[in-house]
C-alpha cells in the first residue's frame, strides 16, 4: 500500500506526509512542469504539462489499496476501478456508492457553465479552514485503518 497524490493544488500535503511517517508508507506525489515541489519523505515525480499527464502518471503508478488523494472526480473513478481507496483533499471519501453522483453532477454543472448559466450547487469557493484540514486527517486515518486490517 503506498499514498498516491495529485499534488499541483493539494492543500494537504503536509497532512499527508506526516501520517504517512506515522504509518510508514510510502508516499508519491505527482506534479506537472508548472510546479516545483520538495519533500524529505515522499517521491516527486514531475510530468510534463500535457492535459492531464498527471492523472495519467498518477494512475499508472496506482495498485489495488492504494489511497489516491485527488480533487479530480474522473481521476477518483479510475482510482476506484483498480481497487484503490480515493480520498479528496476535503475529506470526502470517494465509493463506489457515491463517485457515479459525483460525476453526474461534474457532467451536469459543465453543461450549465458551456451554455452560460450559474452553477445552481457551486459554492462560494470559500478559504480552507482548521477544520477542513481535521476532515482530512480523519478520513485518512479512517483509510488507512481499513486497509491495514
Amino acid at each position: 500500500m503506498k499514498i498516491v497524490v495529485d499534488a499541483d493544488a493539494c492543500p494537504v500535503k503536509g497532512i499527508i506526509e506526516r501520517l504517512a511517517k506515522e504509518h510508514q508508507i510510502e508516499v508519491i506525489m505527482f506534479i506537472d512542469t508548472s510546479h516545483e515541489l520538495y519533500s524529505d519523505y515522499s517521491k516527486i515525480i514531475t510530468v510534463s504539462k500535457a492535459p492531464d499527464a498527471v492523472d495519467f502518471a498518477l494512475l499508472n503508478q496506482t495498485s489495488p489499496n492504494d489511497i489516491v488523494v485527488t480533487q479530480d472526480y474522473g481521476v477518483a473513478a479510475m482510482a476506484l476501478g483498480k481497487k484503490a481507496k480515493a480520498l479528496h483533499p476535503s475529506g470526502k471519501i470517494f465509493t463506489n456508492d457515491n463517485i457515479n453522483q459525483m460525476l453526474f453532477e461534474r457532467h451536469i454543472a459543465k453543461e450549465q457553465r458551456r451554455h452560460g448559466k450559474q452553477n445552481l450547487h457551486s459554492k462560494n469557493n470559500k478559504k480552507r479552514t482548521t477544520g477542513d484540514d481535521i476532515h482530512f486527517e480523519s478520513s485518512l486515518n479512517e483509510l488507512l485503518k481499513s486497509i491495514s486490517s
